[in-house]
């Protein structure tokens, strides 16, 4: 099978363009991260992007195959210089192109923390075991040389609103000059976690400000958004952001508005910027979950265009999946199908993520192969290839550890290594 090359036909969609002026079921228990209707109210603070003739149909870019990269997977690089870095760097990017894939997505942004050098963040805790201490050089421009320079785009992934997970993640006190210390009022606590308020254009442009200084500064394939959006449905988390916006909508449907606006406001920053560059998410599988618990309207993206490029939902579950109660919707085959046939703009692209993190252990649903359907050596590549007859557009794995350094399956992981390399060579 043969795709054309991803930068190529990302710039032939940017040039279109611009001439054209879920009850009982769980949540992907691994987001990213770690891993319905639509609001129709208008953005307040940015304009909306003219969507008034679509970008070139996304199947033009040929098969997008990436692999996740988390802040996990930095926890074992070594940080003491840039040239051991770099070779913690080249062998990953090395391994993924070995594997056939076109595309890494780094995070680089994990808990409003960089990887490299920003003016609006403090430097990651992962580069020196305290949160704004310098390594010494430039971890993101080093990613992105290895992975150029092995025929990879690097996509920088960022996590919107986290600032802290919970007590220890990120490890360590924050740094001095971390937005959420400087502004505390853009901020909220939710069960030892913190988290911006996505209610404030102040946050929104923060938010927007991170992605334009990555854009400028480096030249990244794409920017990508993880599924942390609104931690939270309690409705005290922003009662009185809530009252004095007064904007006769719904708690539940202003909350996706404010989570529209940012989506709204980044695609066009980045449009305007670096028009061939792109920009996309990967929502949780469970669209009921995005949409009643996080308040992330994807559908919408989904269909309308001008919110993304592409979605790639969490798809972490296997072949005969069975919830406790006994549905089947989020079996793989299922829950891909139901993903598969929502409406799509042909702007935008639908990837699928893979849970390569399930090998061996399983994904602890209700059926009798929960555990050894993923032990066969080929599920990963199984569902690249369901992925292919339902007209995906692509796949990402998550992760890569699980892949090269699962020392609990090692064996099952290499296998799934290549047979994802033999779909990849189709």
């Amino acid at each position: 099978m043969k795709h054309l090359p991803l930068k190529t036909a990302a710039l032939a969609a940017a040039l279109s363009l611009l001439c054209a002026g879920c009850a009982g079921a769980p949540a992907s228990s691994a987001p990213a991260s770690s891993g319905g209707a639509s609001s129709s109210a208008p953005a307040s603070d940015a304009p909306a992007p003219d969507t008034s003739v679509p970008a070139a149909p996304a199947e033009q870019a040929g098969e997008y195959r990436a692999m996740w990269v988390s802040y996990l997977e930095w926890e074992s690089f070594d940080f003491s210089s840039e040239a051991a870095f770099a070779a913690d760097a080249d062998a990953m990017m090395q391994n993924c192109a070995d594997l056939g894939l076109n595309v890494v997505i780094a995070q680089v942004r994990p808990f409003a923390d960089a990887l490299y050098p920003s003016e609006l963040f403090p430097w990651s805790h992962l580069c020196t075991g305290t949160q704004g201490g310098d390594p010494g050089f430039d971890p993101l421009a080093v990613l992105v040389e290895a992975a150029h320079s092995r025929g990879l785009e690097l996509e920088a992934w960022l996590n919107p609103y986290r600032v802290r997970l919970n007590a220890t993640r990120p490890a360590g006190e924050l740094a001095a000059s971390s937005p959420a210390l400087l502004h505390p009022e853009w901020v909220k606590e939710v069960d030892g976690g913190l988290y911006f308020d996505p209610s404030l254009p102040e946050v929104r442009q923060l938010i927007t400000d991170g992605v334009l200084e990555i854009l400028r500064n480096y030249d990244v394939d794409g920017i990508h958004f993880d599924d942390y959006f609104y931690p939270t449905t309690d409705p005290s988390f922003d009662a009185a952001e809530y009252t004095a916006a007064a904007s006769g909508l719904s708690l539940e449907e202003w909350r996706r508005e404010n989570v529209n606006q940012l989506m709204r406001q980044v695609y066009a920053a980045v449009k305007a910027e670096k028009p061939a560059v792109r920009f996309g998410v990967s929502p949780q599988g469970n669209m009921d979950n995005n949409y009643n618990s996080q308040y992330s309207d994807v559908s919408l993206w989904m269909a309308e265009g001008g919110y993304v490029d592409y979605v790639l939902p969490q798809l972490y579950w296997g072949y005969g999946y069975t919830t406790g109660s006994g549905s089947t919707r989020y079996a793989f085959e299922n829950i891909s199908a139901e993903w598969a046939a929502l409406e799509r703009a042909p702007s935008v692209a639908l990837y699928f993520g893979l849970g390569a993190y399930r090998i061996g252990d399983g994904d602890g649903g209700n059926y009798d192969a929960a555990q050894s359907g993923w032990q066969t050596g080929h599920t990963l590549a199984d569902m690249v290839a369901t992925g292919r007859q339902l007209g995906a557009d692509g796949y990402v794995l998550y992760r890569y550890d699980f892949l090269y350094k699962n020392g609990s399956w090692a064996d099952l992981a290499a296998q799934e290594v290549e047979n994802l390399r033999a779909a990849n060579a189709e």
